[in-house]
C-alpha cells in the first residue's frame, strides 16, 4: 500500500508556515528602493499595502494548484501538469540559474553592507565579507540538513525580534519628521504613474516566498478551510507588519536619508535606541539576513538534486551525488554557490533582486493562467481547496503579474532581457539532454 502524507497540520501551524516563509530580510532594505522611486511617505506606504494585497491574491490563487497537485517539487510540478514537461523544466532551470543564486548573492551583499556599517569598516571589505557570508552558509549546510535546519530555527526567532522591537517602540516614539497621508503624491517632480509602478515592483522582493505556501496542503487536516484562512490571515498580518515598520522608518528619518540608503534600518534603530541599542537591533537584523540566506541555500541545492533524480539535467549523475556521511547534495550546493559568487562579482542588491522578481513573476503568471486552464480542462479534478471569489481573485493576481512584467520591461529592459535569456537558455539544454537520453 502506497504511503501518503499524514494530515496533521492545523490552522496555527499553517499560519506560522505562511509568515515564516514570506518574512525575510527584504523589508529592512527594500524601503530604500521604494522611497528612492517616489520620494514620498504616503506613496511608500500605499505601495506596501498594494503589494501585500497583490501577494494575497497570488497566494490564494496558487494554493488551488498546490492542493490539487500535491507533488514534491511544488510550482515546477504545477506547470509540468498544466503545460507539459518543457515549461516545468524551465522553471526548475530558472530556479537553479537565477532565483536561488541571485537571492543568496543579493542577501550576502546586503549582509556585508550592514556588517561594514556596524563595525565601521572600509568598503574594500564589502565583497570579501559577502563571499565569506555566502560561503560559510553553504559550508554549514554541507554538515547536514539538521545543521541547516537548526540555523533556520534560531534565525526565525531573530527574524521577528528586530521587527517587533522597531515597530513596538518606533510607533510611540516622538518624531520631528512631518508626515502627510493624503493626498497621495510624489516628491522631486516625479510622474505619479512611473513612481508608483517602480515602488510597487520594489516591494515584491520583500513579499517573495508565497509560492511555497501551498506545498503544505497535502498535510493539512482541513485544507479547504484552513489553507485560505492561514493565507488570508498570514499575508494580511505580514502586510500590516511591513506597512508599520515602514511607517516607523518614515517618521524616524527624513525621506532623503532613506532614499537609496540600505543602512536606513540600522540608522533608524540608532535614532530610536541610541548607539548601543541600535547596534543590538542591527545584530538581530544581520542574524535575520543570515537565516534568510540559509533558507535559500538549504532549499535551493535540492532543486537540481530533485531534477537530477529524474535525469532531467545534463550531468545528472553529478547533481544527484550525496555526501557519504551527511547525505547532502554537495555538488548541487557547490554549483549553486559558484553561480552566486559570479553574481556577487557582477551585480548589486537591487539589480539582482529585481531580476529574480521579474523571472519568477513570468512563471507566476503561467501558474495563475493554469488555474483557469485546469478548471476548464479538468473540471472533475479533485480540489481540496478552491480559490475563493473565482474568477476575481485569479484575475487580480494575473493583471498584477502582467503589470510587474510590463513595468520591468519598460523601466529596466536590459535586466529583463538578461533574465529572460538566462531562462530561455534552458530550452536548448532541455531538448539536447532529451536527445542524449534517447540515444
Amino acid at each position: 500500500m502506497a504511503k501518503e502524507l499524514r494530515r496533521e497540520i492545523g490552522t496555527f501551524t499553517a499560519l506560522a508556515t505562511v509568515m515564516g516563509t514570506v518574512i525575510g530580510g527584504g523589508v529592512f532594505f527594500k524601503t530604500a528602493s521604494v522611497v528612492a522611486a517616489n520620494h514620498s511617505a504616503n506613496m511608500t506606504l500605499l505601495a506596501w499595502v498594494v503589494g501585500g494585497l497583490l501577494t494575497l491574491c497570488a497566494g490564494l490563487t496558487s494554493a488551488e494548484l498546490a492542493a490539487a497537485i500535491p507533488r514534491t517539487g511544488g510550482a515546477m510540478r504545477y506547470l509540468e501538469y498544466a503545460y507539459g514537461k518543457p515549461l516545468g523544466f524551465l522553471m526548475g532551470w530558472a530556479q537553479l540559474l537565477v532565483y536561488y543564486p541571485a537571492n543568496i548573492a543579493a542577501l550576502s551583499i546586503v549582509f556585508s553592507t550592514q556588517w561594514l556599517a556596524l563595525f565601521h569598516l572600509s568598503s574594500a571589505w564589502q565583497l570579501p565579507i559577502a563571499i565569506l557570508c555566502g560561503g560559510s552558509i553553504t559550508a554549514l549546510n554541507f554538515l547536514g540538513a539538521r545543521v541547516g535546519g537548526t540555523v533556520q530555527s534560531v534565525a526565525l526567532i531573530f527574524k521577528l525580534l528586530p521587527i517587533a522591537v522597531i515597530v513596538g517602540v518606533g510607533l510611540f516614539a516622538p518624531t520631528n519628521v512631518p508626515l502627510s497621508f493624503w493626498p497621495i503624491s510624489t516628491g522631486h517632480h516625479l510622474g505619479w504613474g512611473n513612481a508608483f509602478s517602480a515602488s510597487l515592483v520594489a516591494t515584491m522582493f520583500a513579499y517573495d516566498g508565497w509560492i511555497g505556501i501551498g506545498n503544505i496542503a497535502g498535510e493539512m487536516k482541513r485544507p479547504e478551510k484552513d489553507l485560505p484562512r492561514a493565507i488570508i490571515l498570514g499575508l494580511t498580518l505580514i502586510t500590516v507588519i511591513y506597512t508599520l515598520i515602514n511607517l516607523v522608518f518614515l517618521k524616524t528619518l527624513p525621506i532623503d536619508q532613506i532614499a537609496g540608503n540600505q543602512n536606513a534600518a540600522a540608522e533608524a534603530s540608532i535614532r530610536l535606541f541610541g548607539q548601543f541599542g541600535g547596534r543590538l537591533v542591527t545584530i538581530g537584523i544581520l542574524i535575520s539576513v543570515y537565516g534568510a540566506i540559509n533558507g535559500y541555500t538549504l532549499t535551493g541545492m535540492r532543486v537540481p538534486f530533485a531534477m537530477a533524480e529524474e535525469d532531467s539535467l545534463p550531468f545528472s549523475a553529478y547533481f544527484r551525488r550525496l555526501s557519504r556521511h551527511t547525505y547532502v547534495p554537495y555538488f548541487a550546493g557547490t554549483v549553486q554557490f559558484a553561480i552566486a559568487l559570479i553574481m556577487m562579482l557582477l551585480g548589486s542588491f537591487d539589480l539582482l533582486t529585481d531580476m529574480l522578481v521579474f523571472v519568477m513573476w513570468v512563471f507566476n503568471c503561467f501558474i495563475f493562467i493554469a488555474v483557469f486552464r485546469l478548471r476548464k480542462r479538468e473540471p472533475e479534478l479533485k480540489r481540496p481547496y478552491r480559490v475563493p471569489w473565482y474568477p476575481v481573485i485569479p484575475l487580480i493576481a494575473l493583471l498584477g503579474g502582467f503589470f510587474i512584467l510590463i513595468t520591468t520591461l519598460v523601466t529596466e529592459p536590459g535586466l529583463a532581457i538578461t533574465g529572460l535569456a538566462l531562462t530561455l537558455l534552458g530550452l536548448p539544454v532541455y531538448y539536447w539532454h532529451q536527445r542524449q537520453t534517447l540515444k
